[in-house]
């Protein structure tokens, strides 16, 4: 049986700066969601404070923030957005 894979729809990662979260959509089984990785998470990850880099530690952590993404997910699917933070973090 094949693990679940979350992948990065392509052209979808954008930074929201005033919400201070990069936002994405994620694809699983064909299915699409709406995901918002808080900036906490990559500060976590990286031991910065995003500053005008956030996509690119959003690039640089993307295997984490996907097993973070799927966690948050997992709590529930029926989600508009899916909000990732710290604590999706193993």
């Amino acid at each position: 049986m094949a693990e679940e894979a979350l992948t990065v729809v392509s052209g979808t990662v954008e930074d929201n700066v005033s919400d201070r979260q990069v936002e994405f959509v994620g694809e699983l089984d064909g299915e699409e969601y709406q995901f918002a990785v808080q900036y906490d998470l990559l500060e976590a990850l990286s031991g910065d404070v995003p500053d005008g880099d956030a996509v690119d530690l959003f690039d640089r952590y993307s295997d984490d923030i996907l097993d973070a993404a799927l966690s948050a997910l997992g709590r529930d699917m029926e989600q508009a957005v899916v909000v990732v933070s710290e604590n999706d973090l193993d």
